[in-house]
């Protein structure tokens, strides 16, 4: 059964280190193999990116078919379900609304008479998506990703899903075509995020990489990073439940087997103020675990990476959860409103007992590509903000330069850096 702490045990700090150390000992023993894998890419283009598919995914390409063709894409959409594509144009919409709200414009101030300062706000050229294929396939993803891309203006979204075995999932096709990415290869893992960063003969080199992955493509992300950007190192998922000993035991259960079934790493606990409640959960937990398709990669994360922890109170529950800054967060408490000022660190928060997590992954609005690791203390869910960039505007009239000048100079002399000095003294010499 999932286990039992204490934030007293003597070995409490000792297990969760474990729980919260996961990704990073996951991590140790692939870079040689990442780092391997791009530089052949970067040598060899597609003769790699196809030879690296062939061995990975199983699947046989050539560079005329590392794309997908129109025609499969019509396939795909006559493959769909009438009620499932309705379900995806609904999510589509919902999560375009959500981040509309996010849009920043170009501004200029006029508040000095002979200075005018500003922001240009531009979005970026070319994007790529990552999209996972491997044990499940996540239409959910291709729209959290695309879809603020295009709402902020990018040009052209790339997409890369790994298709082992040449299965082709109609519903991540579908939900590409609805978030209007521009093109689609048929290629994932570290080989893809280096055709992403460096571009191939087929696949076009883009400013920015963003999706989830396994440890392969995430690493391979980290160490492209500079060459493009990136939206964050993500690592395996993780969900936080703080509770008070109210609501339904099956349905924190239930919340806590929503992440356990993602892979055998992503990390479940539920903290609470009460005992018997605690019990209840536990073996909920052990009964919804039997009903599982992906039982054994939920037991095996639950066995891992799981936990219940008893609080002395609410406050101590809280304190916790801002050390680790969890990804996701439920309040599932009577008044989670009240608590919600208190919680500082956490990428996405959950209120209530109506509000379980895979409403957020799904049809909320807000984004799902979440800080994992304790980064949500320094970093944002997937926005807007990840697909444009900003530039600062200047511009000095004659009495602007005339009146601020001298002071410019003094800092550009305090440096040590007389021809910036002199680009603006020469100037003031100029107009006297």
């Amino acid at each position: 059964m999932i286990r039992t702490l204490r934030f007293s045990d003597p070995d409490f700090e000792e297990a969760f280190r474990r729980i919260v150390e996961r990704g990073e000992t996951a991590q140790a023993g692939v870079e040689e193999t990442v780092r391997e894998i791009i530089a052949e890419v970067r040598q060899r283009g597609d003769e790699a990116l196809i030879e690296y598919t062939g061995r990975f995914d199983r699947q046989e390409l050539t560079a005329d078919t590392l794309r997908v063709s129109d025609e499969e894409m019509e396939r795909a959409l006559a493959a769909v379900s009438k009620e499932s594509l309705a379900v995806l144009e609904l999510a589509t919409r919902r999560i375009a609304a959500f981040h509309e709200k996010q849009k920043e414009k170009t501004w200029l101030s006029t508040e000095e008479e002979d200075i005018l300062l500003g922001q240009m706000v531009r979005p970026l050229d070319k994007v790529g998506i990552y999209v996972p294929g491997g044990k499940a396939a996540y239409p959910s993803s291709v729209l959290m990703n695309a879809v603020p891309a295009k709402v902020a203006g990018v040009e052209q979204v790339v997409m890369v899903v790994p298709m082992p075995g040449g299965e082709v999932n109609p519903h991540v096709l579908a939900a590409a075509h609805l978030a209007g990415v521009d093109q689609i290869f048929k290629v994932g893992g570290a080989q893809a995020v280096a055709a992403l960063a460096y571009g191939t003969a087929s696949v076009p080199r883009v400013d920015k990489i963003t999706g989830p992955g396994n440890i392969f493509v995430a690493t391979a992300k980290q160490m492209v990073f500079g060459q493009v950007d990136i939206d964050m190192i993500a690592g395996p998922s993780e969900i936080l439940v703080i509770n008070d000993g109210s609501g339904e035991p099956a349905h924190i259960a239930a919340d806590l087997l929503s992440q356990a079934e993602h892979d055998e790493l992503a990390s479940s606990v539920l903290i609470t103020t009460e005992e018997g409640f605690a019990q209840a959960v536990a073996g909920e937990v052990e009964r919804q675990l039997g009903e599982l398709p992906r039982e054994r990669i939920a037991r095996q994360s639950i066995d891992s990476y799981g936990a219940i922890i008893l609080a002395a109170n609410l406050d101590e529950a809280i304190a916790f959860s801002n050390r680790i800054a969890p990804e996701h967060l439920e309040l599932a408490l009577e008044n989670p409103f009240e608590v919600l000022p208190r919680i500082r660190h956490a990428g996405a928060v959950f209120m209530g007992h109506h509000t379980p997590e895979a409403a957020g992954d799904y049809l909320a609005g807000p984004n799902h590509t979440l800080p994992t690791g304790g980064t949500a203390r320094f970093f944002s869910p997937l926005g807007v903000d990840d697909f444009v960039k900003k530039s600062s505007i200047v511009s000095f009239t004659r009495g602007g330069l005339e009146r601020l000048g001298r002071d410019i100079v003094h800092i550009a002399e305090l440096e040590g850096l007389s021809a910036h000095a002199r680009s603006v003294s020469i100037r003031l010499k100029e107009q006297c």
